[in-house]
Parts: structure tokens; sequence; C-alpha cells
């Protein structure tokens, strides 16, 4: 399977991502737990069913040290018992902010003030800036169909 852009090769798209890029990079370093970061980032990935993000953020958390069994748990997490309350928080908003296109209510007050007992304000900006990130690149990836299977870990970021 081979996508049907490569972005970086084309002007307009190679500039624009450059500065995706680097607000991406913005966000890893935020204060937001990484091991928080690579879970919203895959169960977002996950519901956009973008293969290539997937396989992404699989391999750096696995990478970082992340348990397979709760890799393979976060499509299930609200079922699972191996995530932290702060971390479920995070998952339900990033949830809630990816499933807005589906008709869903959004980010309600129940789950904005759960994730609010878990992180402060920065952690919460930075927690919804990443939903918002990850939901425009799946969505680059999946209109382009970027495969996803070849990721090296440390090669994006």
């Amino acid at each position: 399977m081979d996508a049907r852009l490569n972005y970086f090769a084309t002007p307009t798209a190679g500039k624009a991502l450059k500065h995706v890029m680097a607000a991406g990079r913005v966000l890893k370093d935020s204060p937001l737990p990484a091991r928080t970061q690579e879970l919203v980032s895959l169960r977002v990935s996950q519901i956009n069913g973008c293969a290539v993000c997937i396989d992404m953020h699989a391999k750096e958390a696995a990478a970082a040290g992340e348990e397979q069994v709760r890799l393979h748990l976060v499509a299930a997490w609200r079922e699972a018992t191996v995530f932290t309350p702060a971390e479920r928080a995070a998952l339900a908003l990033a949830e809630r902010g990816t499933r807005v296109a589906d008709g869903a209510e959004g980010v309600g007050d129940e789950v904005w003030a759960e994730a609010a007992r878990h992180y402060d304000e920065d952690q919460l900006a930075a927690l919804v800036m990443l939903v918002a990130f990850m939901n425009m690149a799946n969505r680059l990836n999946a209109i382009a169909r970027q495969p996803g299977g070849s990721y090296e870990v440390g090669s994006f970021h």
C-alpha cells in the first residue's frame, strides 16, 4: 500500500508541516505526563482509524517502557483496571473531544471537572491541544492513506 501524497514533498504542505511539527514538539515537551500523551494519542488514533499514528504511538510508548497490557487495553480503557484515575480522565476527555463529529455531546462539564481534578491549567491546555493535534494528524494521514506498520521509534519526534 502506498500513500496518495507525500506531504513533505509538496511546497505548500511541506511549509505548513514544519510549523505543525514544531507545535507537536512543544506539546511533547509540555508538563502533561509523557505516558498520558502516548495513551491519548493512541486512543484518538484508534477512534479515527489512523494506522500510521497507531503504529507510531504504540511503538513510541513501548520503547518508553509502557507495558504491553496497557497498550492492548487502551481501546477498552473503561473496562480495564490498569489505568490511573488521571489517565482515565484524560482518555475520557480525549474520546469526547474526538467524537464531536459523531454527533456526540462533546466534552461535558462532568468530564471536564474530572480532568481538572487531575491536571493543572497548563496540563489541561496541553491535553486539549494534543487531542486537537492528533485529530488533525489523523485526518491528514487518513485522507492520504498513509500506511501503518513500518514506523521506526524516534524517526518522527
